[in-house]
């Protein structure tokens, strides 16, 4: 097949979009949601949990994924995966109990582990090099900017009611017909592996794993938090909430447009730190910023510093990765990002309990500098480009 072709990276980029759009949609939801269910016990913190609970799910399915693609090819599960998708996101617009809707922000988060998984590993096995670089930037770039639109449409569609941005996740099913013209199984994956087995990577990979976990811990504390604090800070319009958070994946389409340039000059440690260092920054404006604008500042620099890191983990994994168990990898990379996403407000948010949102976000810019420092320091010790 033609992987030049634009009609198979169009239908790569549309699954991708997907990921994004699964999490933050309904970020600007939030307030609103959790006044609905504020009479619940721990109603409030629930809903918090609706933002962050498909990340669970996400780890789980993704790795058992990533070997079941391996085993019987990438493209057997996509179709199905994509018409639950439609199914279980929205149904945060019909059910009325939080615990039926958080269900069915699992079972999103099931069919997001499956998409992501497979639209990752046809990105290494359909391209290589420098193409291979070049075309993770574009990925995760159009990742944002899908989700700028996704988010930007949920905090308008919160203004008519928190329920209705729900409805967005019906997208999935155009994506369907793109999926079955333009997207073939890679010769590959037909071929006998008789020693898949005994195929490892190295140890370097689960140095790539923990960093991804890491950031995604650290910085989906954003969009789980800054909703609530725009709002104590007098920000009431929700649609200007979806701005805010909206543009911090804007500026990481930028930075992921970059990655390509950048990584013919850093090595892949560096980078990290370089991300490290601007999320850094950011949380550093949320401390010592209380306006609108400089939640802006703070998210325009996190989302820099993301963009460059998410492809950076991408393609140092499928570079590291055997094509055999690539599949497998690939799956336990989602893995650690989604459990990240998940772990970020259970270890965050009792913090708050004893500190205020300034002050948290104090304490994670300075674990950011450090992190940024040891990378730095990494990379220069050996300063190959890996």
């Amino acid at each position: 097949m033609n992987t030049d072709s634009g009609k198979v990276k169009l239908a790569l980029l549309l699954v991708s979009c997907l990921t994004i759009m699964s999490m933050i949609t309904i970020s600007a939801s939030l307030p609103d949601m959790a006044d609905t269910f504020s009479d619940i016990p721990k109603g409030k913190k629930l809903v918090k949990l609706v933002l962050s609970f498909p990340g669970l799910f996400i780890a789980l399915s993704a790795i058992f994924a990533g070997i079941v693609i391996d085993k019987f090819g990438r493209l057997k599960l996509l179709s199905v995966a994509l018409v639950i998708y439609a199914i279980a996101g929205s149904s945060g617009y019909w059910l009325k109990n939080i615990y039926l809707i958080l269900t069915g922000r699992a079972l999103l988060g099931i069919c997001v582990g499956i998409t992501m998984t497979i639209a990752t590993t046809l990105v290494a096995d359909y391209y290589q090099g420098k193409e291979r670089q070049k075309f993770a930037g574009i990925q995760i770039a159009v990742m944002s900017l899908g989700g700028i639109i996704f988010i930007t449409l949920g905090g308008i569609l919160a203004d008519i009611s928190w329920r209705v941005p729900f409805l967005l996740y019906l997208f999935s099913l155009l994506i369907i017909p793109f999926t079955y013209l333009f997207l073939k199984e890679p010769n590959k994956n037909v071929e006998a592996k008789s020693d898949v087995k005994r195929t490892k990577s190295p140890r370097t990979i689960w140095f790539v794993f923990v960093n991804i976990m890491l950031m995604w811990i650290l910085f989906f504390i954003i969009p789980i938090q800054i909703p609530f604090y725009l709002k104590s800070i007098g920000v009431e319009k929700n649609a200007l909430i979806g701005i805010a958070v909206a543009s911090s994946t804007f500026f990481s389409a930028i930075g992921a447009i970059s990655f390509s340039k950048i990584k013919d000059t850093f090595s892949f440690k560096q980078i990290f730190g370089f991300g490290y260092l601007l999320m850094a920054l950011s949380f550093f404006c949320i401390t010592y910023g209380d306006s609108y604008n400089s939640v802006m500042m703070a998210m325009i620099l996190a989302g820099l510093g993301m963009g460059v890191m998410i492809p950076n983990a991408n393609v140092w994994v499928m570079q590291l990765a055997p094509p055999e168990i690539r599949g497998r990898e690939i799956g336990r990379l989602t893995t650690f990002w989604f459990m990240g996403q998940f772990l970020s407000p259970i270890i965050f948010i009792p913090f708050l309990d004893w500190l205020t949102q300034a002050q948290l976000f104090f304490m994670i810019s300075c674990f950011l500098l450090v992190l940024s420092i040891l990378m730095f320091s990494f990379g220069y010790i050996k300063s190959e480009k890996i």
